[in-house]
């Protein structure tokens, strides 16, 4: 596969940009090889700039659910455009994306838009701060929020010790705030709760994680949080940047019934163009600004050709929910597919899948947390993609990574992604 023109571009890039790229994993240091620069993309399919063709199972991290380019929100953009990029005023389409997020998200009673999801977790927490008048919050390891400094923390979490810095430029102060739990131990959050009596404002997790690979709550983890949170008088985040509409139309929390205090949203609310949201109960939302004391503001937020984007989607979707039984159907096929190509190969490695996202861990244990989710062969995964790569199938370029399909992917496309997959296995197993 002739990829010169991607790897001139990225020399040229390093001069410029660090590290080339505007957001690390694009860079695939976890995979080997070069970035591929990207000229266009429609339905299933990414184009690069050597014009090779990929089936794409990224969809621009989640977004792109009905497939790239679709008409609907190319001419929702277009027409949105003819009257102006960007007023930095209110307009009546806020209005609308808010009606009809409340509308479809069973914990959200009033929204805030902003430009990111990065913005929503940040501004969530500083809300929660706010309404509960704590400092503290919890998060789960593993779990990726954004790059907010309060977020970026790792290391040992006992009940009582504190988290570090998990890059230079966070200062300890701000991670003595962050306590961190492993995903799906209820064990875990009991004793950091019982540790920190009265201290903690929030709690915030990603209901079904994908920024460690895909995994999937524990039968009465979500529930336990909620009782748990409701007990204690914290506050309940659920991010659903990644599952939010994805998963369901109400996201993960109208999937598994478990309804939190505050949802972080973004990505498919705009269509694939750059926004963010946070809401939830009436009285914690009333504290935001120019409403209540805590300030939170942007420019952008609510652009314009944003909420154009994101009406379009939302609305397609609200209208058609026969979409969520298509995606889960496509990721019933390409999940159990890849498993019976293992078997048959004699291969046990872990497969997670739920609805329209699934991973493909190279490790023979189960899959359930951030730690079970390190105990995969990364080196062998970054084998696999360039294996897969060279057949004509992008995929995230990280094991840490979840997939996620979109409604572009028809049959012949599935039996392609499982023949690549299959002589894949065949290739770094020789």
């Amino acid at each position: 596969m002739n990829i010169s023109e991607s790897k001139r571009l990225f020399a040229h890039a390093q001069n410029f940009i660090p590290g080339g790229v505007n957001s690390p994993v694009r860079a695939f240091r976890a995979v080997g090889g070069d970035p591929i620069f990207i000229k266009r993309a429609d339905g299933a399919f990414i184009f690069d700039e050597d014009d090779n063709k990929y089936i794409e199972l990224i969809n621009s991290w989640g977004p792109m659910i009905i497939g790239h380019n679709h008409a609907l929100i190319r001419e929702a953009v277009i027409k949105a455009m003819e009257n102006g990029t960007s007023f930095g005023a209110p307009t009546a389409r806020e209005i609308e994306i808010a009606e009809l997020i409340i509308s479809m998200v069973p914990s959200v009673e009033k929204v805030r838009m902003v430009n990111s999801g990065t913005e929503a977790t940040m501004s969530a927490i500083r809300l929660a701060r706010g309404y509960t008048g704590r400092d503290k919050f919890i998060k789960m390891e593993g779990h990726y929020h954004g790059h907010g400094d309060s977020f970026l923390i790792s290391a040992g979490s006992g009940a009582i010790t504190m988290g570090n810095p998990d890059s230079p430029g966070v200062t300890k102060g701000t991670a003595k705030d962050t306590l961190l739990a492993p995903y799906n131990s209820l064990d875990a959050i009991e004793k950091l709760v019982a540790a920190n009596k009265g201290e903690i404002a929030a709690l915030i997790l990603e209901p079904v994680p994908g920024n460690m690979g895909l995994a999937t709550p524990m039968p009465g983890y979500l529930e336990g949080l909620r009782e748990i949170c409701t007990r204690e008088g914290i506050v309940l985040i659920f991010d659903e940047v990644m599952t939010g509409f994805r998963l369901a139309p109400g996201g993960a929390q109208e999937l598994f019934g478990v309804t939190p205090d505050m949802t972080t949203l973004g990505k498919i609310i705009g269509g694939g163009m750059p926004v963010g949201a946070y809401g939830g109960k009436k009285e914690i939302m009333e504290h935001v600004s120019p409403a209540g004391p805590v300030y939170q503001a942007g420019t952008l937020s609510g652009n314009p050709i944003a909420m154009a984007a994101g009406l379009a989607m939302l609305r397609h979707l609200n209208a058609h929910h026969g979409i969520y039984g298509a995606l889960n159907e496509i990721g019933r096929k390409i999940s159990e597919g890849i498993k019976k190509i293992n078997i048959e190969l004699g291969y046990s490695y872990t497969v997670n899948h739920l609805g329209s996202m699934y991973s493909l861990f190279f490790s023979d244990e189960p899959v359930i947390d951030f730690e079970s989710a390190k105990k995969s062969n990364t080196a062998l995964f970054g084998k696999y993609f360039q294996a897969m790569l060279k057949r004509g199938v992008y995929l995230a370029p990280s094991q840490f990574e979840s997939l996620f399909l979109s409604t572009a992917l028809t049959d012949d496309l599935i039996q392609k992604i499982l023949d690549a997959h299959r002589e894949s296995m065949l290739e770094i197993h020789a």
